[in-house]
């Protein structure tokens, strides 16, 4: 370093550029690499500055239900009700839904792809989610037309709507234009649309392009029972891109295939400490790392796959900066 320069102190950094740094990294580090280096960074990461966005779908998708409650609790109450973001996959049980709904002050964009949420569920949670844009309810098997209806009543400002399915989970089913219908009728200033192989048919889609004039994008893969006149498209929405209907691909594959709901198998664990222990002393290797007043003893983080470098399916952990 050059005579007179001066020395920089990140430990001395404000909260808020701090965690612009620390969102480069994964969950994982945040979690437990990021405490271990200072009390001040540790500070950070343990309110709210670094939990405006919530991403856990990867870690979600193999971890067991009951882990995956215990994270929500621990990100949502660091963020004391400041996330503007939250995507998770996999949510199971009732409460949970119930309680992100509670914290969804400043909730914008809200991810819930997988999930076991009922059309009474969405009900009952949809009128605390007014300030949503983006809702993402994509491979939901157990809710239908009423939750659309219950979501496109109490968020008015949605302008996206993820509903995507897989083609396995389909099969067989009966026509779902009701959901069409709900979509049609109560999200009007939709701008990108997601249905790609629900079970419509033409006149449905129609009554959609009607009703959301702003629409610019609509994924209609794997809706083969869709006719859409393409002189009809190029004269009433000019503006619209539409992907589909008539696409073979593998949608969603690498994410189904050989996926369960969460392994034994796991490679690196890290505890949660006993309240009140000071973690920054005399730490080693097989010290717990972690010390949160949310009352989460014995708290396991799992991490799966290889290795944290190379991300060979879409579950492991992605490559760090």
């Amino acid at each position: 370093m050059a005579e007179g320069s001066e020395v920089r102190a990140w430990e001395e950094l404000i909260p808020d550029a701090l965690s612009l740094i620390f969102r480069n990294l994964s969950l994982q580090e945040i979690l437990t690499v990021i405490p271990r280096v200072c009390k001040s960074w540790g500070r950070v990461v343990s309110g709210p500055y670094c939990w405006q966005e919530i991403d856990i779908e990867e870690w979600s998708l193999r971890c067991k239900p009951e882990q995956l409650d215990q994270m929500l609790h621990l990100l949502i109450a660091r963020s004391c009700g400041s996330f503007r973001r939250l995507s998770v996959s996999g949510l199971h049980t009732e409460s949970m839904f119930s309680f992100i709904a509670d914290h969804a002050s400043s909730l914008q964009r809200l991810e819930l792809p997988r999930s076991d949420i009922s059309d009474s569920i969405a009900e009952v949670i949809a009128p605390r989610l007014s300030n949503i844009t983006f809702l993402d309810i994509s491979y939901c098997r157990k809710i239908g037309a009423r939750a659309i209806e219950a979501f496109g009543k109490h968020c008015r400002s949605l302008i996206v709507l993820r509903r995507r399915m897989h083609l396995l989970e389909v099969a067989g089913k009966v026509c779902q234009d009701e959901e069409a219908y709900a979509i049609a009728v109560t999200m009007p200033k939709l701008r990108h649309l997601e249905l790609a192989y629900l079970h419509l048919t033409t006149r449905a889609v129609l009554d959609i392009l009607s009703s959301c004039k702003d629409l610019e994008y609509l994924d209609l893969r794997g809706c083969w029972d869709v006719k859409l006149d393409q002189k009809y498209l190029k004269e009433r929405h000019s503006g619209l891109k539409v992907l589909g209907p008539d696409i073979i691909d593998c949608y969603e594959q690498s994410c189904w295939d050989g996926c369960s709901d969460y392994s034994d198998s796991s490679v690196y664990t890290w505890d949660f400490v006993e309240d009140g222990e000071d973690v920054y002393e005399g730490l080693s290797d097989d010290d717990s790392i972690w010390e949160d007043d949310q009352g989460l003893e014995g708290f396991e983080v799992r991490f799966y796959g290889g290795g944290f470098s190379d991300a060979v399916t879409g579950f492991d952990w992605p490559p760090s900066p």
